[in-house]
């Protein structure tokens, strides 16, 4: 699969009837998907279409959104909700001396006004609400706090939200919602969608509890094939990932080299995008429950079944009783682990890959019993030969705010990784030209910039929203081999055009 996509603007700025126009668009476009499309996801002013090319061209994308267009039905009209918001927040006074306002004030303003959900992300369920009424508009803050309560009400410039679940987030905290927004075990997990109408009401009550994580795993699978006896650093369930779900701001998810992942399953027999763990710099410990046939394809670690060495891609046997470990390797982060039959899965918005901050599946824990989908067999000692990883410059394309600036910067020098997740890398090296600009949709390998002016090159559980600049994309050719970075590592970029 190889991810491509472009944006479709309806406005500059916020623009109540351009919004409604583009969530037409978007209900016909789901309505009648397009093969080959992978997500469809509103911003406040921008649509963005993401498709994988090498099953459609964008010419062909575009002509499957005009004929939409040319058909555009009025938009329906949204829910209208009251929410009950106790206003407490840390950052309310602090608002109200910057407006110049009593804290009553603030409140009256806020509650008062009615307000659009132009578009969900970041995080599941996440509401973009707005217009904020004038007087109460502050620009986010420099420095966004690591972790903002679960049902937080916040604030930053034009816009008002809020924070389903714990994260980061920039936004001025000025109260709690008494009501959870996302709760992925209702039948209707998400409250609000965009297009819906709000009005907070000033409330007194609990604080809602966090929604417990939904497991995709079964309790007793119908073929138990291992159980974990040690848990690695992070072993998740992953399969090809949750397609046309970021409108709602759930996790692409999926294998993070899916390269890899699609050549273990099929070593194994099963579908490319059959379930899999992907594992992280350190595997888990694994007993045998019954003979299996399974195949390690990836870096950072190398299988051994009962302390003997196996080689990486390249299927062997597992018989009952059999131990599965995995010694370090040098070089690389992630590797996959499939089994003959595909593990066993349950699967939410058609994908059974783990969305650990939207709260879908978890890691693996000791105790826990894998079963297979169906009892299968495969050929042992059928592999290929995996190349090393070797030292290499990333290529970058032009991204939605690109600039030969920002280009020349991230191209002069060394970065080196500072932090990295599922989520993203964070890079340190030269300073980047950048800024804030209204949310819209983030694609995959984009390269973000923080207010600090260094890039994070944006992964599979990104936030499907955000606010900041994203010059550059890295090639998608060159993106598995920058999620195979350890910490301390550098890479350099190199333009992968002629500008």
């Amino acid at each position: 699969m190889t991810l491509a996509g472009f944006y479709l603007p309806f406005a500059e700025q916020l623009d109540l009837e351009a919004n409604a126009q583009m969530l037409a668009l978007v209900r016909a476009l789901l309505a009648q998907p397009l093969p080959g499309v992978t997500d469809v996801v509103p911003g406040y002013v921008k649509l963005y279409l993401e498709y994988d090319a090498e099953r459609v061209s964008r010419a062909r994308v575009e002509r499957w959104v005009r004929q939409h267009l040319q058909a555009l039905p009025d938009a329906p009209a949204g829910k209208e909700l009251e929410l009950p918001v106790r206003y407490d927040g840390p950052d309310l006074p602090w608002v109200a001396a910057q407006t110049g306002l009593a804290v009553d004030e603030v409140v009256r303003l806020h509650s008062q006004t009615p307000y659009r959900v132009f578009a969900t992300g970041f995080t599941p369920g996440f509401p973009f609400l707005g217009p904020l009424p004038e007087r109460l508009r502050l620009p986010r803050r420099g420095t966004p706090r690591a972790l903002v309560p679960a049902h937080s009400v916040a604030i930053a410039g034009s816009q008002t939200g809020i924070y389903p679940l714990p994260s980061p987030g920039g936004w001025h905290l000025i109260g709690t919602a008494l009501t959870q927004v996302y709760n992925p075990h209702r039948e209707t997990a998400f409250l609000l969608e965009a297009g819906d109408r709000v009005r907070f009401v000033p409330s007194e009550g609990p604080t809602p509890e966090v929604p417990p994580v939904k497991p995709l795993l079964p309790d007793a699978p119908r073929y138990p094939a291992l159980r974990v006896e040690e848990a690695g650093l992070l072993d998740l369930v992953m399969d090809g990932g949750r397609p046309l779900s970021g409108r709602l701001g759930l996790a692409a998810s999926g294998a993070l080299d899916g390269r890899l992942a699609g050549l273990a399953n099929r070593l194994v027999g099963n579908p490319p995008d059959a379930p899999l763990l992907e594992l992280t710099l350190k595997g888990p410990v694994l007993s045998a429950l019954r003979p299996l046939v399974a195949a390690f394809v990836g870096y950072g670690m190398r299988p051994l079944v009962g302390g003997t060495p196996v080689e990486v891609a390249q299927t062997f046997a597992l018989r009952t009783g059999d131990k599965l470990r995995f010694a370090s390797a040098p070089d690389g982060v992630r590797g996959y682990l499939a089994l003959a039959g595909g593990l066993e899965s349950a699967r939410f918005f058609g994908s059974a890959s783990t969305d650990h901050r939207g709260l879908i599946g978890r890691p693996l824990q000791v105790g826990d019993v894998l079963g297979v989908a169906q009892l299968k067999g495969a050929r042992v000692g059928f592999g290929l030969v995996l190349p090393p990883l070797g030292q290499r410059r990333v290529r970058l394309l032009p991204g939605p705010q690109y600039s030969p600036e920002a280009m020349r910067a991230l191209c002069s020098g060394p970065y080196e990784l500072a932090s990295g997740d599922r989520m993203g890398l964070r890079l340190v090296g030269p300073e980047v030209p950048g800024g804030e600009l209204i949310s819209e949709a983030t694609p995959l390998g984009a390269v973000q910039i923080t207010t600090e002016g260094q890039p994070i090159v944006l992964l599979n559980d990104r936030g499907r929203l955000g606010g900041y600049a994203k010059p550059a994309l890295v090639h998608p050719a060159d993106l598995p081999w920058l999620a195979q970075l350890r910490l301390g590592q550098t890479v350099r970029f190199v333009p992968a055009f002629d500008g």
